[in-house]
């Protein structure tokens, strides 16, 4: 077993403690959060910018660049830099707020995380830094020239990386022990001159005392000896050493806001926050403390990186005293984390790394996939109830709110290590997201996504009336209910893994999921008939209507993917329930009643309604949402998007052998269908066993499924050579047009960002190819072969003669998604756009973005830059190929 492997095994029930207490928690981006956001109105991007977080102690989190933090994110670490030209440190990552960006939120760096162990034993990260000035104003200005329809200005536009006059600046960490890092930062000089650069590794204290509470009145210390240590003393985490190699001299200052600077009012110490800042970018040493204690210190390394070469400085953080020779093993054990960390992931990559169809390409993607995965791990931290009165103490006054944003959450309270989508453009809890991201964790660390899983349904997490928070912006919004489908496949990956399913895990969200579902029932089935409306159901922007809010002339929405999502939801729970029957036989009663709810969900979309109109389009042969009226008319909003899709989602297969373990279900079940033929015939062939003694249950019928599949698998429609498009091309030549109380509303056809922004932020659902539903739909045409099996044969792409399997197809299309990544004849790889640059430089080649969403056309990567959230999910189609691969290739051998 990898000693990596190992380290899992031993500590996988010890939480985020042991080799897992320290990490990479620390946030991209603190400021202009919700969380951070004391203004009476809400306004939470102006109220604390990237110009005042310099001089802005935070509450509720930190932030910094490569940095890690303890689990509760009491002592931090993070890496400044100053090119000698700016005149601010980089001591974080630059980006647009959401209204100065002409697509939203957007962060304007060049950085890559390149690797991570899951307890984090060994990491890297890359950053590039420009030489130049970095060009802050030219990026907001130019940004702000451009409109919705014009791309985003980009760093690399801004030219300062023409001459290659940069820095690729590699930052490394590897524990000694569980207690005990050690750090490596590599400046390499890509420039043909000689060029200087200061590198200022940070310590500092997250600001706990400041807010006029008891418990944190005891103010932490940070102490210099010679330039050779500092001595980290904290009440809750005991002693440590940080120990400089080589350093320049030792700075220290307070983790204190510049209120002076800041809101014009005296400062509480004569060295705030921003003192560090200071002293660097003038030289004047009465900024920072002279007796060289503080609560945020730093290292100095002023260097001359000659062209062509490098730089590096070395750090130890530890628990243990190390009074001689505290570098003597660093390089030994830093070999030995990185070949464990290789290792590891040999282990698990095999399917890419050994044999006939070893794959260098996909597995350097896959492995930096699972590294942004890894690095994405946040402390996140927000006690709702106490943010909504704010402290007995602040920097300033706080007035109170009008807006009170997430007033009916004040129950959350939340204190944990969460996968982010994104630490700088989405560096806050978001459930839907957060159910994707665990498929991907649950192959590196089974124990961590199991947990992210369960945390969410706990009771400080969790409404009291059943309801999953959504979102930091707004807790109370409707995401789709994926997380009863999440639970079921990590513990899938598990069981596959570790060769035992954990059916306490299946028995413990159960039960939380049981009372979400069951706020849908009660709250989104608006009329009592098993159609679901409400929320945008991670579908923003993609029809006529903001779903998120009241519809501007009354009246309501059935949504086709709502109610798809529920009955997808359904054989969720219910296959859910009869894994936890196999070994709890009372649990067959919960399988009857979601087998019977999806029954009449199902018989509810398939069949004429109260005003003789069904989700079914039998013209179009399309699902489509139902427009209610106030004046009680219905009609259908014919628009081919990824709405229509969604039903193929509720799919479930179950084998006779199962069955046949569970007698008491078994027998409701066939009372059910003899006794209610209507049901059955709509949904199911049960009595007709496909592949292998299987049977089916689905909300579409083989005519349905085959002309849906058809839509989906034309190239004039949703097929991109890159994935299955929100939206279908079809609209691109005839826009949806909707005349409502005098005004046109128009849906139109556009591959990337929606040219409108009446939906608000980066709202771009519109055309392109998006990650999660993609992945739904793979794994859902998965599962239909499993019942079918090779006889059922689809047109694939549709209007070109190729018939095959299913299987064949879902594959096909799992390889357009995965082909966003790989590099094309010319060097060039699609997510990454039009620049040769990262197909023909070398100091850029194999270096991975995993963006948020994708061109529908050209496949260049959209939005967040680094959400390996979600596209992590890349990795898996890669195992789903490469396994699928091996096993043709094995069955060919033999």
């Amino acid at each position: 077993m990898p000693a990596e492997a190992e380290k899992l095994r031993i500590y996988d029930r010890a939480d985020n403690k042991g080799w897992k207490k320290w990490g990479p928690y620390l946030s991209d981006r603190a400021w202009g959060t919700v969380r951070e956001d004391y203004s009476p109105y809400g306004d939470a991007w102006n109220y604390v910018s990237h110009e005042m977080a310099r001089s802005k102690a935070y509450r509720w989190g930190d932030e910094g660049i490569g940095g890690i933090s303890d689990n509760k994110g009491h002592i931090c670490f993070a890496l400044a830099f100053w090119n000698h030209r700016d005149n601010i440190l980089k001591e974080r990552f630059f980006g647009l707020t959401g209204p100065e960006g002409n697509h939203g939120e957007d962060v304007k760096e060049l950085y890559y995380y390149l690797d991570s162990t899951p307890t984090h034993s060994y990491m890297k990260m890359l950053y590039k830094y420009p030489q130049q000035e970095f060009p802050y104003n030219k990026l907001v200005i130019e940004t702000m020239r451009r409109s919705r329809q014009d791309p985003e200005y980009e760093l690399l536009d801004t030219g300062v990386f023409d001459s290659n006059e940069y820095f690729d600046i590699e930052i490394e960490y590897a524990k000694a022990d569980q207690n005990d890092w050690l750090v490596q930062v590599t400046a390499h000089n890509r420039g043909a001159v000689d060029a200087p650069l200061t590198l200022l590794p940070t310590i500092w204290f997250r600001n706990t005392w400041s807010w006029g509470y008891e418990q944190y009145s005891t103010r932490p210390m940070l102490t210099g000896i010679s330039t050779s240590q500092i001595e980290v003393n904290h009440k809750q985490l005991g002693k440590y050493k940080l120990y400089c190699d080589a350093a320049d001299e030792l700075i220290f200052c307070e983790n204190e806001t510049n209120t002076e600077r800041l809101y014009g009012r005296p400062n509480t110490t004569p060295y705030p926050k921003d003192s560090i800042n200071n002293y660097i970018v003038t030289g004047k040493p009465e900024h920072v403390n002279p007796n060289r204690i503080g609560t945020k210190a730093s290292a100095r390394y002023t260097r001359n990186v000659p062209a062509g070469g490098s730089v590096s400085v070395r750090l130890r953080f530890s628990d243990q005293t190390h009074q001689t020779q505290p570098f003597a093993d660093f390089d030994a054990l830093f070999n030995q984390r990185h070949a464990e960390a290789d290792g590891f992931y040999s282990q698990l990559q095999t399917s890419t790394t050994s044999g006939p169809n070893a794959n260098p390409e996909l597995t350097n993607i896959q492995r930096q996939a699972y590294a942004g995965m890894l690095w994405s791990k946040q402390f996140y931290y927000y006690n709702v109830n106490e943010w909504l009165k704010g402290d007995p103490k602040m920097p300033i006054p706080f007035q109170g709110r009008v807006y009170a944003r997430n007033e009916s959450w004040r129950h959350m309270y939340t204190a944990n290590i969460l996968s982010m989508p994104d630490k700088w453009e989405y560096p806050w809890f978001a459930a839907w997201d957060l159910a994707f991201h665990t498929l991907t964790l649950a192959r590196l660390d089974p124990h961590f996504a199991k947990r992210q899983l369960a945390v969410i349904l706990r009771e400080y997490y969790m409404h009291p009336n059943g309801q999953i928070p959504a979102y930091e912006w707004n807790f109370s919004d409707v995401n789709p209910p994926v997380h009863a489908w999440a639970c079921w496949k990590v513990y899938e990956i598990d069981k596959q893994m570790n060769g035992v399913g954990d059916v306490n895990f299946l028995e413990r969200v159960f039960h939380k999921l049981l009372l979400n579902f069951t706020w849908w029932v009660n709250r989104k089935d608006v009329e009592g008939n098993n159609i679901f409306g409400g929320g945008f159901l991670g579908l923003d922007n993609i029809g006529v209507f903001d779903r998120s809010q009241p519809l501007p002339m009354g009246g309501r929405i059935e949504q086709a993917d709502g109610t798809g999502w529920m009955a997808m939801y359904t054989l969720n729970m219910l296959r859910i329930a009869l894994e936890i029957s196999l070994v709890r036989p009372s649990y067959q009663d919960m399988a009857s009643k979601f087998f019977e709810h999806f029954l009449h969900i199902a018989s509810a979309m398939n069949n004429l309604g109260k005003q003789h109109i069904s989700l079914w389009d039998e013209q179009d042969q399309f699902y489509y949402d139902i427009l209610h009226t106030p004046d009680k008319q219905a009609r259908l909003l014919k628009i081919r998007s990824m709405v229509g899709l969604i039903p193929l989602f509720a799919v479930e297969i179950i084998d006779d052998e199962l069955l046949s373990k569970l007698p008491d279900f078994r027998r409701r079940l066939e009372w059910v269908l003899t006794n209610r033929p209507d049901l059955a015939s709509l949904v199911s062939r049960w009595h007709e066993p496909g592949k292998g003694s299987t049977h089916l249950l689905s909300l579409l019928r083989g005519h349905r499924m085959k002309m849906l599949m058809r839509r989906m698998f034309d190239e004039s429609e949703f097929l991109s050579d890159y994935g299955i498009r929100a939206l279908s091309k079809f609209h691109e030549q005839n826009p949806y047009e909707l005349h409502m109380n005098g005004e046109l509303l128009r849906v139109k056809y556009v591959p990337a960002e929606s040219e409108t922004s009446i939906f608000g932020g980066n709202s771009n659902w519109r055309g392109p190819i998006w990650f999660p539903l993609n992945f739904l739909l793979v794994d859902s045409l998965l599962k239909f072969y499993q019942y079918y099996g090779d006889d059922y044969e689809v047109e694939y792409p549709t209007h070109s003669g190729h018939v095959m399997s299913i299987k064949d197809a879902a594959l096909l299309v799992a390889e357009r998604l995965i082909s966003l990544f790989k590099a094309d004849e010319t060097g060039n790889v699609p997510a990454l756009g039009d620049l040769n640059r990262f197909g023909t430089d070398p100091h850029f080649k194999g270096l991975m973005l995993f963006y948020e969403y994708f061109n529908g056309d050209n496949g260049s990567g959209l939005g967040a830059s680094h959400q390996t959230g979600w596209t992590g999910l890349v990795a898996d189609l890669i195992e789903y190929v490469s396994q699928s691969t091996l096993k043709e290739a094995a069955a060919i051998e033999k």
